[in-house]
């Protein structure tokens, strides 16, 4: 667990974690609800926040599918409900962009791109031992 304390604002804490392969979501101090997006302080009550390693798994809320036109590949945007609580904008990968269900399981992985990281998630690995 780390505090909100170290250098530079939310949004760059947030690229640092990722970019350390460590997908993170900041929760309340007090009440230990978690939050996403990044910020200062919680929504609504100003509590102080912390960061805390998420879970990674979640469940598609929403889903849309934009058409581009060939050779660009359609692209998925979903919204995703985290274990935690909190809903974040992504998109799934390893299946169709126009293919993805509401309800899916999905677990996190991150992506390096050209101005810093990004969360995506694909579909959760469904065998049960």
């Amino acid at each position: 667990m780390t505090t909100p304390t170290e250098a530079g604002g939310p949004d760059l804490q947030y690229q640092g974690h990722l970019a350390a392969g460590r997908f993170m979501i900041q929760r309340g101090v007090t009440s230990g609800v978690a939050v996403f997006y990044p910020r200062t302080v919680a929504p609504g009550t100003g509590e102080a926040l912390e960061w805390v390693e998420a879970s990674g798994r979640g469940t598609v809320y929403a889903s849309t599918c934009v058409r581009k036109r060939p050779p660009e590949a359609d692209v998925n945007i979903a919204l995703i409900d985290l274990e935690e609580g909190p809903r974040m904008m992504s998109r799934v990968e390893g299946i169709a962009a126009d293919a993805v269900p509401i309800g899916l399981a999905v677990t996190a992985r991150i992506v390096a791109q050209d101005d810093g990281h990004l969360v995506v998630f694909d579909p959760a690995d469904e065998a049960v031992a």
